[in-house]
């Protein structure tokens, strides 16, 4: 009986032994993944690079957190959400696509205006139709390249012929004119820019972070009555699974180092009120 024994206890010992193995291996690889953050933001495409400058530099600061960037326009971005894209963190180029999120409580809390920016018009550098000044552009034969109407550019980019129309020596039907010149409706802004640089339009209204990162156009001045604004909003979303890091995320690029990095990029800080 004695015998019999001990090969039992052996078999219990190398069990034991394989458990401790297995547990040995599970708490060599298990901690690396402990602790790690994954968010997912969606940003407009005017704020792609000074994002993705912001996110390397909250890297280092949070260095548990990943973050994904994906960039479109604010409108098509919005929609996606909607359709039930996953998102931790929403910036848009505008205040109306953040609020619309708002209305349909699907975001944690309210928007938050993080930055401003300015819309400008450009040309090629090489300025083929001789554009020298806004007025120009109602000029019969001139090719404008324009975002669709639901990019947040294009509402910016029709409140400045608005005001331009109404200065003094610009011409009754000046924002119709300008508008009968419109060959292509972009989907964001990043391709009005592509398409001025490329030669493929005569001018075309961007933002001035965007014309500022160009070698291949130039701005042409708006006369200083004409005070047109572009706000940017960001949001938590409400389907975050992090929510609390999604929100110390937007709080660092609209109030921490975050705001020196769109700084850096041209971007303005909120207007106050």
């Amino acid at each position: 009986m004695r015998g019999q024994g001990r090969p039992r206890i052996r078999g219990v010992q190398v069990l034991l032994v394989a458990v401790g193995c297995l547990v040995a291996a599970c708490s060599t690889t298990g901690p690396s993944d402990v602790g790690r953050i994954d968010l997912t933001v969606f940003a407009a495409a005017s704020l792609r690079d000074a994002t993705q400058a912001a996110i390397a530099v909250y890297a280092e600061a949070e260095p548990d957190v990943t973050i994904t960037l994906s960039t479109d326009s604010s409108a098509t971005l919005r929609t996606q959400i909607e359709q039930g894209a996953p998102a931790d963190v929403f910036l848009s180029a505008d205040t109306d696509n953040p609020r619309r999120l708002v209305d349909l409580g699907m975001t944690e809390g309210t928007a938050v205006d993080f930055a401003t920016n300015v819309p400008v018009i450009i040309v090629p550098a090489a300025n083929p139709a001789r554009i020298g000044s806004p007025a120009d552009l109602a000029r019969p034969g001139v090719k404008m390249v324009a975002a669709g109407d639901e990019v947040p550019i294009a509402r910016y980019a029709a409140e400045v012929v608005r005001a331009l129309a109404a200065l003094p020596g610009y011409p009754p039907g000046f924002a119709s004119a300008v508008a009968a010149n419109v060959v292509s409706n972009e989907a964001n802004v990043t391709a009005v820019l592509t398409k001025i640089e490329l030669g493929e339009g005569d001018a075309g209204i961007v933002y001035r972070t965007d014309a500022r990162g160009s070698d291949a156009v130039v701005v042409v001045p708006i006369p200083s009555e004409v005070h047109v604004t572009a706000t940017y909003a960001g949001v938590v979303l409400l389907a975050s699974p992090e929510p609390r890091e999604a929100a110390a995320f937007l709080d660092w690029l609209a109030n921490g180092d975050g705001r020196s990095v769109l700084d850096r990029f041209g971007f303005l800080g909120p207007s106050p009120g």
